[in-house]
């Protein structure tokens, strides 16, 4: 029975494989991952061209995976940071708190990422402009943050905009699944860190699902550096799912993201992505590259 079942297995895997001979895709473990790919989703424009195809494609049982910033772009959540006056605070929290003290000791004390402690070591003075955002919108436990304060994103908006998360997620989630018209899994997620310390899910992000504790701030990133990293976060979803299989399925989907030559992960990858500098970004320039704002996950 045991060798029976498991060719059937193999037979259906083919069979679904088959289905999908005319459309991008990749395996992924026990999952397809099948791109959606746009042009730059500007802001105020609807979600038309991730909607269509995924109506088109996806099945029973699929999920749908869209990152935050297209969801927040698509809101008209930019924020034009050049229009903000930084305050002392502001100074002080960029250069000595970020550049020096988690640049140069908290940072290599704590284990985090060397990339991250190389771009804190070469803050610009610019940045003094983005930590008075962070303080005005989200207050001191977030600013307190070294980076990525509050989910904010620098690398996917033209001029001196931010994007910020999307407005209650989980009723876009909603929403989009309705759209769909199929039983379909609708997931918003974000790069930023879920962690797991003492059997518990947290995170620093001001939201997260329902199991994720969320808007730690930076006592949510400290004490995740001494916990373990549990990948993307889940911020909205159509459906009342597991915080692990949340997990899972958003990180599939980071995994794919990862693995293209256009991805902007960070506000340093622009330049070399576009050719241009960060703050010479046009929405003529974002839409010049192929965006993959999502994909449909399948069970094989």
């Amino acid at each position: 029975l045991h060798v029976r079942s498991r060719r059937q297995r193999q037979m259906c895997i083919r069979d679904r494989s088959k289905d999908l001979e005319n459309i991008k895709h990749i395996s992924n473990g026990d999952y397809f991952v099948i791109p959606i790919e746009t042009g730059y989703i500007k802001p105020n424009e609807n979600l038309n061209s991730i909607i269509n195809p995924a109506k088109e494609i996806m099945e029973d049982g699929d999920y749908l995976v869209i990152a935050e910033t297209p969801i927040s772009v698509s809101q008209g959540r930019l924020v034009d940071e050049s229009k903000y006056k930084p305050s002392l605070k502001a100074k002080f929290l960029t250069t000595v708190w970020s550049k020096y003290l988690w640049g140069y000791v908290f940072g290599p004390l704590l284990g985090i990422k060397k990339r991250t402690i190389k771009n804190l070591r070469r803050l610009p003075k610019e940045t003094y402009a983005h930590k008075e955002v962070v303080l005005q919108l989200y207050g001191l436990k977030h600013a307190l943050k070294p980076a990525s304060e509050a989910g904010i994103d620098l690398s996917n908006a033209p001029g001196t905009c931010v994007s910020l998360l999307p407005e209650n997620p989980q009723k876009v989630a909603k929403q989009l699944k309705g759209e769909i018209g199929k039983d379909v899994c609708v997931m918003i997620i974000d790069t930023d860190a879920t962690y797991k310390k003492n059997g518990k899910y947290f995170t620093g992000l001001p939201i997260a699902i329902d199991g994720i504790e969320a808007n730690k701030g930076v006592i949510g990133y400290v004490k995740g550096q001494l916990g373990e990293n549990m990948g993307s976060t889940p911020l909205g979803c159509s459906e009342n799912i597991s915080v692990e299989e949340g997990l899972k399925i958003a990180n599939i989907a980071e995994d794919y993201q990862k693995s293209l030559a256009t991805e902007m992960s960070t506000i340093h990858s622009v330049k070399s992505v576009l050719g241009t500098d960060e703050n010479n970004v046009t929405i003529e320039s974002l839409d010049s590259i192929t965006h993959t704002p999502a994909v449909i996950i399948r069970k094989k």
